[in-house]
């Protein structure tokens, strides 16, 4: 295998992951913004992208190891590393069509897993780690989110009870910027250095770079470009799920769930408590629903997207141990594994245009219960013709008098 040419394709294949990880993921700061009407879709994206990419220079330590012990470091190869982009991508690009907001993190982890279990066997996977640093964070991190948001949501409007409701709404739409620009630079902080690892890893394997080297600039500036050209894009699809779907967001609640978010998240990062910023996100602007007497939760939707996320990690793993076991076969194989993989994305973004979802319908949430047809109105029954009157007969002498 022409190792140089390996590194070339793996280190595309990052930027797409990344690419895909900025439009996947800016639901999470911008739905609610955008559905409350605290910023114009375009400007939403826009202010997003800018502060992901200013979060990809405020960090630039990189992780000793991209997998953080989930599997044998020692064992990972640069077609695993292959494999598992693959899979996240896919995954990325599959939960984009159906509108489904999932962890990109999830997807890159379920994929390297995959590919390194076929690759070096399942000794080389580190399930206690799984458990722990995946499982068991998917489930506390909407419920930890979701309580702290009910809660900030509740208070916000027995706080403003009295107050004009045009004022309270136009107050708190100015603070969603704020809120929203929060959890955005923390987006771009912390996810754009899952692609420098990445990358900083891939070329350490090849010789490029010396053991416990930094990422170089290059990459620095590569990566963050492209998750804030990603972020600039849009993820129209999950943004009109997180902000139309779960439920009708008002300004408070937009407020009180980006908050929720950022504090979390900021909070999770202090302790070591690894925690999706996507499901935080999900579960704050669930919590804002629940928080808000008469608001509407659509469960049903709640469902899909927890479905999503209990498939995240077999399906990316899947589809990574494929990716990578072809890949290891030389670069016919890659070159297999990135046609086939161009195609399928090709192929779901095609089928995504039969019913685009823009900047300028994204917050028109489709109604899934079928109207109910009108019953017909039941036709008059005709007035019985009033039957004449006998005529009097002449020879009554009760009709003469």
């Amino acid at each position: 295998m022409d190792l140089s040419f390996l590194v070339v394709v793996v280190i595309i294949t990052a930027l797409v992951f990344d690419f895909t990880n900025g439009f996947h993921d800016t639901a999470n700061a911008m739905a609610t913004s955008i559905a409350t009407g605290a910023l114009r879709p375009k400007v939403a994206v826009a202010l997003s992208a800018v502060l992901n990419l200013v979060g990809a220079f405020i960090s630039t330590a990189v992780a000793k190891t991209i997998s953080g012990g989930l599997v044998d470091d020692s064992k990972i190869t640069v077609p695993i590393i292959f494999g598992g982009l693959v899979g996240a991508i896919l995954w990325n690009v599959v939960t984009w069509y159906f509108g489904l907001p999932s962890s990109s993190s999830h997807a890159l982890f379920g994929g390297l897993i995959g590919a390194t279990w076929v690759a070096a066997g399942r000794d080389a996977v580190n399930f206690q780690n799984v458990v722990q640093k995946i499982i068991i964070p998917a489930v506390a991190a909407p419920v930890v989110a979701g309580g702290v948001a009910l809660l900030g949501t509740f208070l916000a409007y027995k706080i403003t009870r009295r107050a004009r409701k045009t004022s309270v709404h136009d107050g708190f739409r100015s603070g969603q910027i704020a809120s929203a620009s929060m959890v955005s630079l923390a987006h771009g902080t912390g996810d754009a250095q899952k692609t420098m690892g990445i990358i900083t890893l891939v070329l350490i394997a090849s010789g490029s770079l010396t053991k416990g080297s930094g990422p170089p600039l290059w990459v620095i500036i590569s990566a963050g470009l492209a998750i804030a050209l990603g972020t600039y894009f849009g993820g129209w699809r999950i943004i009109r799920t997180m902000g139309k779907g779960l439920t009708d967001v008002e300004s408070p609640q937009g407020f009180a769930a980006e908050t929720s978010s950022a504090s979390v998240l900021l909070a999770s990062a202090h302790l070591g408590f690894p925690l999706s910023t996507t499901q935080v996100c999900s579960g704050s602007i669930l919590g804002s629903g629940l928080g808000r007497r008469r608001a509407q939760v659509r469960w049903s939707v709640a469902g899909r997207i927890a479905m999503g996320w209990l498939f995240t990690l077999p399906a990316a793993a899947v589809v990574g141990a494929l990716s990578g076991e072809v890949a290891n076969s030389g670069n016919a194989g890659v070159v297999v594994v990135a046609v086939v993989s161009v195609a399928a994305a090709g192929a779901i973004y095609a089928a995504s245009r039969r019913k685009p979802v823009t900047a300028k319908n994204v917050n028109e949430y489709p109604s899934r219960a079928p109207a109910t047809p009108a019953t017909p109105a039941t036709p008059a029954t005709p007035a019985t013709p009033a039957t004449p009157a006998t005529p009097a007969d002449p020879a009554d002498p009760a009709a003469a008098a």
